[in-house]
């Protein structure tokens, strides 16, 4: 593809048995809108109904043209990806599939942060969201549109799953190639993204479609490089707790530039979450407890 420019609500083909749809959300977290996709000919599956929009729902609507929907897909639960997914079950009589609700997935640390208080940022959590039927990691759902495995991703949200079709792997927001993707516990979990990214790596891909912006076309490069970029902040955050012991706050005006007011929440939870993962591998103390206000040093 040239040039990715989709218009809202006018269905954009990819190919031959998949389309895009994009819903008209944009913003600094969510770029020119959600992507939302449907795949097959004459029986569809949808991936990601998106936010609870009626001039998306109606879009939606004209694009699928009254074939029937076997299967609705959610590669996780932020309010930007899932809350049509009811409307659309019930207008269409098609389940729908996911890891689990909004809170599925978490890790240890993420569940006991969470007990403490601390909520999630970003593009906000459908608390609302509970699948028909949940996935597996490595479950494959066979239909008229082919075969769909789903891959367990938890990173960018606990629930998250991205999947497997053809060649091509549909990523959510885990892995985009207009931005990184946000981590923000307790909902996103660095050292589950990370794993994350080492499992995408283990599997061959032409392309990948994120749930923003256009198709990843050279999905191994994008991948080595987010693994990367994530390697250089903890590295920027490791420098900066060996001049001297800081929060999370501190270390975010140390080591990003030029930040917008929009993106310096989101930049702090980045680096809130590489905290938490070095924490937890024993490269930090949290004083006087783990939590975004606490005064972080480097452990001997």
């Amino acid at each position: 593809m040239a040039e990715f420019s989709p218009v809202a609500g006018k269905p954009l083909d990819l190919s031959d048995d998949l389309q895009l749809v994009l819903a008209p959300n944009p913003s600094p977290m969510t770029y020119l809108g959600t992507n939302t996709f449907l795949l097959g000919r004459q029986t569809l599956a949808i991936i990601d109904p998106g936010p609870d929009d009626s001039a998306h729902l109606a879009a939606l609507e004209a694009a699928i043209a009254g074939r029937p929907v076997s299967h609705i897909l959610l590669t996780h639960s932020h309010l930007d990806h899932s809350p049509l997914a009811a409307t659309l079950r019930e207008k269409l009589g098609a389940p729908t599939y996911a890891f689990g609700d909004s809170r599925a997935g978490r890790s240890a640390v993420m569940q006991q942060l969470a007990a403490e208080g601390l909520a999630g940022g970003g593009e906000g959590i459908d608390h609302a969201f509970s699948p028909d039927r949940t996935l597996s990691d490595g479950e494959m759902l066979s239909g008229a549109w082919g075969d769909i495995t789903a891959l367990h991703t938890p990173g960018h949200i606990g629930n998250h799953l991205c999947f497997v079709w053809n060649d091509a792997i549909f990523t959510g927001d885990h892995v985009m190639g207009w931005a990184s993707s946000l981590v923000s516990p307790p909902d996103g979990d660095l050292s589950d993204f990370m794993s994350s990214c080492a499992k995408l790596q283990s599997h061959d891909a032409r392309v990948y479609y994120p749930g923003h912006g256009a198709p990843v076309t050279q999905p191994a490069a994008r991948l080595a490089w987010l693994i990367a970029h994530r390697k250089m902040r903890e590295a920027q955050i490791l420098a900066t707790l060996a001049n001297t012991p800081a929060t999370p706050a501190m270390i975010t005006s140390a080591i990003y530039e030029n930040l917008t007011a929009g993106l310096a929440t989101a930049a702090e939870r980045n680096v809130f979450a590489h905290l938490v993962d070095l924490y937890k591998r024993g490269k930090v103390s949290a004083a006087p407890q783990l939590a975004t206000g606490a005064i972080f040093t480097l452990r001997a």
